[in-house]
C-alpha cells in the first residue's frame, strides 16, 4: 500500500510540475489563469488568494492536474480588449507559456540529478562475467530461451566477459545466426543459436546485463554538468524508442498510467533512490513527449505558433480547435488501449 500512494504521489508531483510551468509563465506575461487544480472529480477544497484571478483546488481523485487559462477554450468568446486573454498577448508570451510545461519537466529532473548526484551518485558497473538479469519477452533471446540469471559465457566463437564484449560481438550481427554458450545453475548448455534482430542500426538479442552499484558524491561541476546532459540522454532514448514503435507499427514498448504506477511502486520498494531515478525518466519522458508536434499535445500547439511566427497571420481558430480535438481523442484511445493492457498484464 505505501509503495502504491507513493507511485500515486508521484506521478501527481510531475504533473502538477508540468501545469505550475503552464501556470507560472502565463501569470509572468500577465496571462489570466482561472483555475489551478490538483486531481480530478468532486472539489475536496478550494481557496483564491486576495487580489489573484486563480481559484486552487484540490479534488478527489488524487492524480493528475490541470490548469484552465483564460481564453485558451475554441468555445470562449474573446474580447480583444482584455489584456489579460491568452490570444491577446504576443507570439513570445504565448509560446513560452505553452513551452513551459515541458520545461518545467526538464528542470524538475536536472534538479533531481544535481540533488543525487550530490548526495551519492550511483554508477552502475556491469558484472563479469556477463550474468543476464532481464530478458525482454518477445526478443530473440526470450525465444532461444535464456533465462535471468544465466551467464553468456562464449559468442560466435569469442569468449564473453562482460556485455561490452557481447554487444561488440552482436551488433554486427543483425539477421545473422550466431551461437552463444551459457552457463546455467553452474553448467554449461549445449550452444544455443540466436539471431540478433536490427534495432537502432544494430543487433541486439533483448537481455539486461547485471550491474554493480557503486555510489560516490561527485563534485559540484561534474553534477552541474550530469544534470545537465542526462536529461538530454533520456531525451534521445524515448525519440528512438518512439520511432522504433512507428517503424514497427505496434503499441508494445508503450506503458500508459497503470503501466507507469507499476513501475514506479516496483522502484519504490527497491528504496529511495530507485524512486527517485524513475521519477528523473518518467519527468523527461512526460516533458519530450508533450513537445512532439503532434494535435493536441504541447508540441501540436506550439506547431501553430510557428505557423503564426512564419506567415505573420493567426491559423483559423475553429481549424486548430477541429486538429486538437482529433489528436486529443486519437491519443486517449491509444492511452485506453495500454491501460487496459497494462491491467491485464
Amino acid at each position: 500500500m505505501l509503495q502504491f500512494l507513493a507511485a500515486i504521489l508521484g506521478l501527481s508531483l510531475l504533473v502538477i510540475v508540468h501545469e505550475a510551468g503552464h501556470y507560472l509563465f502565463a501569470r509572468a506575461f500577465g496571462i489570466r489563469v482561472t483555475r489551478f487544480s490538483i486531481g480530478l472529480g468532486p472539489v475536496l477544497a478550494k481557496w483564491q488568494p486576495k487580489g489573484s484571478p486563480t481559484v486552487f483546488q484540490v479534488c478527489a481523485i488524487p492524480f493528475l492536474a490541470y490548469v484552465m487559462i483564460a481564453g485558451m477554450n475554441p468555445a470562449e468568446e474573446v474580447d480583444p480588449n482584455d489584456p489579460g486573454l491568452y490570444p491577446n498577448k504576443s507570439i513570445l508570451a504565448r509560446t513560452l507559456t505553452i513551452f513551459g510545461g515541458p520545461f518545467a519537466n526538464y528542470l524538475a529532473a536536472s534538479l533531481m540529478i544535481f540533488a543525487l548526484a550530490l548526495t551519492g551518485w550511483r554508477d552502475e558497473i556491469p558484472s563479469e562475467p556477463m550474468v543476464v538479469d532481464a530478458v525482454d519477452p518477445s526478443s530473440p533471446a526470450a525465444k532461444a530461451g535464456l533465462k535471468v540469471g544465466d551467464i553468456i559465457t562464449e559468442a560466435n566463437g569469442r569468449p564473453i566477459h562482460n556485455v561490452k564484449e557481447l554487444i561488440e560481438v552482436t551488433a554486427p550481427r543483425a539477421g545473422l545466426a550466431t551461437k552463444y554458450v551459457i552457463k546455467r545453475d553452474g553448467q554449461l548448455l549445449a550452444p544455443l543459436t540466436i539471431t540478433p534482430h536490427k534495432m537502432e542500426g544494430r543487433g541486439i538479442i533483448g537481455v539486461t546485463p547485471k550491474f554493480e552499484p557503486r555510489y560516490r558524491a561527485l563534485p559540484l561541476g561534474e553534477a552541474a554538468t550530469l544534470a545537465i546532459t542526462r536529461p538530454w540522454q533520456y531525451t534521445v532514448a524515448n525519440l528512438a524508442g518512439m520511432a522504433d514503435l512507428v517503424r514497427r507499427r505496434t503499441t508494445e514498448g508503450l506503458t500508459g498510467p497503470v503501466g507507469m504506477g507499476k513501475l514506479v511502486a516496483q522502484q519504490a520498494e527497491k528504496g529511495m533512490y530507485a524512486f527517485v531515478q524513475v521519477l528523473i525518466a518518467i519527468s523527461v519522458a512526460l516533458g519530450s513527449f508533450n513537445l512532439l508536434p503532434f494535435p493536441a499535445l504541447d508540441g501540436g500547439r506550439l506547431v501553430f505558433l510557428g505557423y503564426e511566427i512564419i506567415t505573420r497571420r493567426r491559423p483559423n481558430e475553429r481549424i486548430e480547435a477541429a486538429v486538437h480535438t482529433v489528436g486529443l481523442l486519437f491519443l486517449l484511445g491509444v492511452i485506453a488501449l495500454v491501460t487496459l493492457r497494462d491491467i491485464v498484464s
